[in-house]
């Protein structure tokens, strides 16, 4: 029986990293019991976590091709080899399919960029409290992260002698209201919004209003937004919680058809749901609507192939439409936000998501203003909230 033979994972980065531990012989030995070693970590993003790594793995996988299959030539290198395979890093080709293996092909088959990849896997949240860590670090408010962290750099910079003033722009109908464009903390659920204006929102920043085909598969839609390559990757989810003639629960947004279908977690809902999922910032939680902003990156990159600006194009797609749909939601009277302090593995687990092909990156809120402001909101101009008195 010929040997096993081994390649490495596709897809990976290695990082060495200072890791603190609590030691009591240092503090024995008059020190601060606080030692620190260097440790090196594999970034691969098919796994959900980094893998600590020693210098045996280290160097193995320094060896390893990701490509052609080779045997080890010592017991010992065996032995290493085994580890790294446990630790889904490496493969073996007289074993069956792994669910490390399954998912490199996956990633591999979606053409992400290497960089790219380890970022979004390892940045995404779970089960995280944004307000009370903030609470905790003494950084809730304005105030807060000034005494913490000094003054922040220039809003903006002096023009200098040699500027050119430019003429005084016409103020116009539409002038007026763009300033009413504010994030919106403070939402009034004692009313339902009603199922025609979130059909209006959806209809004039999600839908699909022409399609341009080639051949008998590819198609390619026209929105009031603009996306790389003309793909828009970015698809929305509606966590659903106070419409009047739409029933609570979780939606997908078809901009085709113009129409919502309840998600296989339809009965997922409530307060919780929604707190959990913008990360405890009370105030988002309690909007009418939550639209999740989800791009299939396998769209963007059936195009930009494992390219270093894909990745970017993607996020600014999300932003594009996360703007319109404020804007939009503005001229329709209703409040709204946008956020991308969520929990991304909470929202992927009820929707049924795999993060390597289709993640949240934003979620907007809409829904009617209250007409007492309990939270407070950034409205210098006073064109939202109006002066007492």
């Amino acid at each position: 029986m010929p040997p096993a033979r081994y390649r490495r994972c596709s897809q990976l980065m290695t990082e060495p990293r200072m890791v603190e531990q609590y030691s009591m012989a240092d503090l024995l030995a008059g020190g601060t019991s606080v030692t620190s070693t260097m440790q090196w970590v594999a970034l691969a993003p098919h796994l959900p976590v980094p893998v600590s790594l020693d210098e045996a793995m280290l160097l193995a996988l320094g060896r390893l091709s990701p490509e052609r299959w080779s045997a080890p030539d010592t017991p010992d290198a065996m032995v290493v080899l085994e580890r790294l395979v446990a630790a889904g890093l490496t493969f073996r080709d007289d074993s069956p399919p792994t669910a490390a293996l399954q998912d490199e092909h996956a990633l591999t088959a979606s053409a992400w960029w290497t960089p790219a990849a380890v970022m979004h896997r390892l940045a995404r949240w779970e089960n995280q409290d944004s307000v009370e860590a903030l609470r905790e670090a003494g950084m809730e408010t304005a105030a807060g992260l000034c005494a913490r962290l000094g003054a922040p750099p220039a809003a903006m910079f002096d023009p200098g002698p040699d500027a050119v003033a430019l003429p005084p722009p016409v103020q116009v109908p539409f002038d007026a209201w763009l300033k009413r464009r504010a994030t919106c903390r403070n939402f009034d659920r004692t009313r339902a919004l009603d199922l025609a204006a979130l059909s209006q929102l959806l209809w004039r920043t999600l839908a699909s209003h022409g399609e341009q085909r080639e051949g008998e598969q590819a198609v390619f839609l026209k929105k009031n937004v603009p996306s790389a390559g003309g793909l828009h990757p970015t698809d929305a989810y509606l966590l659903v919680q106070d419409v009047d003639g739409l029933e609570a629960g979780l939606y997908h947004y078809h901009p085709g058809a113009h129409a919502l279908s309840p998600t296989c977690s339809r009965t997922a809902s409530g307060d919780a749901l929604a707190r959990r999922f913008v990360a405890g910032q009370d105030w988002f939680a309690n909007a009418h609507v939550l639209l999740i902003l989800a791009p299939r990156f396998a769209r963007t990159f059936w195009k930009y192939r494992q390219h270093p600006k894909a990745y970017r194009a993607v996020i600014l797609d999300v932003g594009h439409v996360s703007q319109l749909l404020l804007s939009c939601a503005t001229e329709q009277g209703l409040g709204a936000f946008v956020t991308a302090a969520i929990n991304e593995q909470d929202i992927e687990q009820a929707l049924g998501l795999d993060p390597m092909q289709q993640s949240p990156m934003a979620i907007c809120g809409i829904g009617l203003r209250s007409e007492q402001m309990t939270t407070s909101e950034f409205d210098p101009g006073r064109h939202v909230w109006q002066p007492v008195g």
